[in-house]
């Protein structure tokens, strides 16, 4: 399925929060040998679409100049109410491999952690991968079912992966795995020393004591 999103050229010197006002979104797009390009996109139109494709799932950018492949590269977002205000789009060709991070999906229970054997530790939450722009996850499903007991672990080389995408990492490197729960030791109080309580009380008392001229 094709996603799409149009785009308009963003006018030179236009004030970027009467913009924003407006329910666009400032953008860049470059790559792919193109110059850089300042436009902007409907902001509701760029959520839903970037729900949709993340950050490795190609995008059909309509332009006034044409249509261009793009890859959301970065979005910039509000400190304050934490939405999207610019955004990086990275122009590909489609028919050459490219690098993107995808992130990891940990599905299914853990029988290790449904029968409180252990705590699951998630090592990796997104790995980088290669592949044609049209062969590219969205996500990378992990199986969590398999780990039944202590010390048992998921590596990279147990992720599934479709035909054409290669892992960027180590075969070795371990995605999740499950520890062993550490049971809490509380610690006995103290044993106080009373006869040393004494010993300083009685100093304390022979030093304020007066003396004899």
């Amino acid at each position: 399925m094709v996603i799409s999103l149009k785009g308009t050229a963003r006018e030179a010197g236009k004030n970027i929060s009467n913009l924003r006002a407006e329910g666009m979104i400032p953008a860049v797009v470059y790559g792919a040998g193109r110059e850089t390009a300042s436009i902007s996109v409907p902001f509701t139109d760029f959520v839903k679409v970037y729900k949709e494709a993340g950050e490795s799932g190609t995008i059909s950018l309509e332009l006034p100049t044409g249509t261009v492949t793009v890859l959301v590269q970065d979005v910039s977002d509000d400190p304050i109410k934490s939405v999207p205000q610019h955004v990086d789009f990275l122009a590909i060709d489609v028919n050459k491999p490219i690098e993107v991070t995808v992130p990891l999906e940990f599905v299914g229970v853990s029988p290790a952690v449904k029968g409180s054997l252990g705590t699951l530790v998630k090592v990796i939450h997104e790995i980088n991968v290669k592949g044609l722009p049209k062969d590219l996850p969205h996500s990378i499903s992990v199986d969590i079912s398999t780990l039944d007991v202590v010390d048992s672990h998921i590596n990279v080389s147990d992720l599934a992966v479709p035909s054409g995408v290669e892992l960027l990492a180590k075969p070795t490197d371990v995605v999740a795995s499950i520890t062993a729960v550490k049971e809490e030791v509380e610690e006995a109080p103290a044993a106080i020393d009373f006869a040393a309580i004494e010993v300083e009380k009685k100093g304390k008392k022979e030093e304020e004591a007066p003396t004899e001229n």
